[in-house]
């Protein structure tokens, strides 16, 4: 009984202030305007702004959770955009670099990806997307923009497999770029981050190559062609053997950024490929010859540009002397038709005419009336006989 007495009397203070409430609710809708108006104003600025300032805060509250939320996912969504835009930007830059490529070398090879796997042999092989369906034969040479990337090992109808240079059984035979020196070069093996470079072995030891010297394949053994770069010298290994040489080159292709490759096939190996990956090549030629015509041009220009200057200002100079000393220059003779009347000759000044000697004029010779006695003459009247030749005196 002690314990229902409290309930009791919550439960009817409850009910007075609930009944209050409404009262005041039913008396504040049968009130006039003009008299809601300024008790509603009262009680909102006394007993309703606490609960006003809660419910601004409250909403505060929500809206900043809300903006903070939008900017979490606005910038994990703009993360996510900058990474995919350097991956593409990578991408569209290497696939630009193979189609150079292949513009370069324009016949005889087959476009495929690498596929990397994550087994122990996948560190020294690679998945290809072609396989003897688009012409791969076994130990077709694979290359990239930079080089030589391996060799294939095994054929399928779709796909085909090859070994990287970092492989133990990899060898090509290799050349300084000049072609004066020769060897054989294979992966290094090393430990640590010497393991990702090549070594060139047999080298002559009346030969040293300075780093820096860019090593390409030598075309012998019919595998490779000649002239794909390797790598580039970075030093000399030192060994016991002291006929030869070895030295230790940095790749030019990287494993970790093989993905797209092509594969040369046996009819372009044959062919061969020099001129391919030399630097300054056709492009680069074509842009030179390019750039030295567009030179040529604006040289002509700027000569032709001065040389109007200079004619312009001759001409103001001229102009110039003209009005200092008052000379006007006379205007252009106009043609006229020309007639068939005789020149006019002007009255000369009267000078002291002299008249030539008269020479005396001797008479025409006439011809003989008589008849003279004499041999008879032949042919012309006028022929004089021939002289007699004088006898010598003796």
């Amino acid at each position: 009984m002690a314990v229902s007495r409290p309930i009791r009397g919550s439960s009817r203070l409850d009910q007075i202030i609930v009944g209050t409430c409404v009262l005041l609710s039913l008396l504040a809708l049968v009130l006039p305007a003009t008299v809601r108006e300024p008790v509603a104003s009262a009680l909102r600025q006394s007993v309703l702004a606490p609960l006003i300032m809660l419910q601004e805060r409250a909403e505060l509250s929500r809206r900043a959770f809300m903006l903070h939320e939008e900017r979490i996912e606005a910038r994990d969504s703009v993360t996510i955009k900058a990474l995919s835009v350097a991956a593409l930007q990578s991408e569209n830059e290497r696939l630009r670099q193979i189609i150079g490529l292949g513009a370069r070398v324009k016949w005889g090879f087959v476009p495929a990806e690498a596929l990397h796997g994550r087994g122990v042999r996948d560190a020294y092989s690679v998945i290809l997307s072609a396989g003897s369906n688009a012409g791969v034969r076994r130990l077709s040479p694979v290359v990239a923009p930079e080089g030589l990337v391996g060799t294939v090992e095994r054929v399928d109808p779709t796909m085909s497999q090859a070994i990287l240079w970092t492989h133990p059984d990899f060898r090509v035979s290799a050349m300084s770029e000049d072609g004066t020196t020769f060897g054989i070069v294979q992966a290094h093996l090393g430990a640590g981050p010497n393991r990702f470079l090549m070594e060139m072995r047999g080298v002559s030891f009346r030969t040293e190559l300075k780093p820096g010297m860019l090593i390409v394949s030598a075309g012998l053994g019919g595998t490779y062609p000649r002239g794909i770069p390797i790598g580039t010298v970075m030093s000399e290994l030192r060994t016991p053997e002291s006929w030869a040489r070895t030295y230790i080159l940095r790749p030019a292709v990287s494993p970790s950024d093989v993905n797209s490759v092509m594969i040369l096939r046996p009819d372009r190996v044959a062919e061969g490929v020099e001129g391919v990956w030399q630097q300054g090549g056709p492009t680069e030629a074509a842009l030179r010859a390019i750039l030295a015509a567009g030179d040529s041009l604006a040289r002509a220009a700027a000569m032709q540009e001065a040389a109007a200057r200079r004619a312009a200002i001759a001409a103001m100079r001229t102009d110039s002397l003209r009005a200092a000393t008052g000379v006007t220059e006379p205007p252009p003779a106009q043609t006229q038709p020309q007639t068939t009347r005789p020149p006019v000759t002007q009255p000369q000044p009267t000078q002291p005419v002299t008249p030539p000697p008269v020479e005396p004029q001797q008479p025409p010779p006439q011809r003989d009336s008589v008849v003279r006695l004499g041999p008879p003459v032949t042919g012309r009247r006028d022929t004089t006989p021939a002289p007699v030749p004088r006898q010598p005196e003796r």
